[in-house]
């Protein structure tokens, strides 16, 4: 079964928790993921929403004015909820992820909001991309060796003219003293607080 066939079949196709315009395809526990294969054992980030995209994407819905007409790069994308509130909000959004099955769900869950999100190639050891306005980061802070490169790479792409918004639960390894927070949001978060319901995801302004 492909992934995209998986997931329509296993996963469930409802609305986010304090978004309700926005569906996704979501796991739950019959879902049995560990039946899909991953690539070098990659975590199905994409079949959950997380925090920090969820500020995200809250930030986006509450204030459209930030993304509407301008070209934004939902980054680290999973389940791709930040793009998708960025284009209900008005923004010509684009997505990046690597792994194949969160681009599949990526696909789909586009779809099932009626909205554009082409996937893009995105090197985080390279240079900044080109044609956008503006990078949408939702918890790409999630350990040290990702976070090695992704600080570096946001950085290029802020000398290249590009906002920077990061989204994020606080995690221990986020660069606090080169961010500037901007709004604050109650979050739960399936990812790494399972017991949690009243986590605060906060959007941040990556400081020059």
């Amino acid at each position: 079964m492909n992934p995209a066939d998986f997931i329509r079949a296993n996963l469930r196709l409802e609305p986010v928790p304090s978004l309700p315009d926005i569906r996704l395809y979501t796991a739950h526990p019959g879902s049995r993921l560990s039946r899909l294969a991953t690539p070098d054992d990659a975590a199905p980030y994409w079949a959950y929403q997380w925090a920090g995209g969820l500020a995200l994407a809250r930030h986006f819905s509450a204030h459209p004015e930030v993304a509407a007409g301008r070209r934004v790069l939902d980054l680290g994308a999973g389940s791709g909820l930040v793009g998708i509130a960025a284009a209900k909000a008005g923004a010509t959004a684009s997505a990046a992820e690597i792994d194949p099955n969160g681009r599949a769900a990526i696909a789909l869950n586009a779809e099932a909001n009626s909205v554009s999100l082409p996937l893009i190639e995105v090197d985080v050891a390279g240079d900044a991309p080109d044609g956008f306005d503006l990078i949408a980061a939702g918890d790409v802070f999630y350990n040290p060796q990702v976070g090695k490169l992704m600080l570096p790479f946001l950085q290029r792409c802020q000398a290249a003219g590009i906002d920077i918004l990061v989204g994020d639960p606080q995690r221990r390894d986020l660069p606090l003293d080169r961010l500037e927070p901007i709004a604050s949001y109650a979050v739960g978060d399936v990812g790494d607080a399972r017991v949690a319901t009243d986590r605060t995801g906060t959007v941040y302004a990556l400081r020059a």
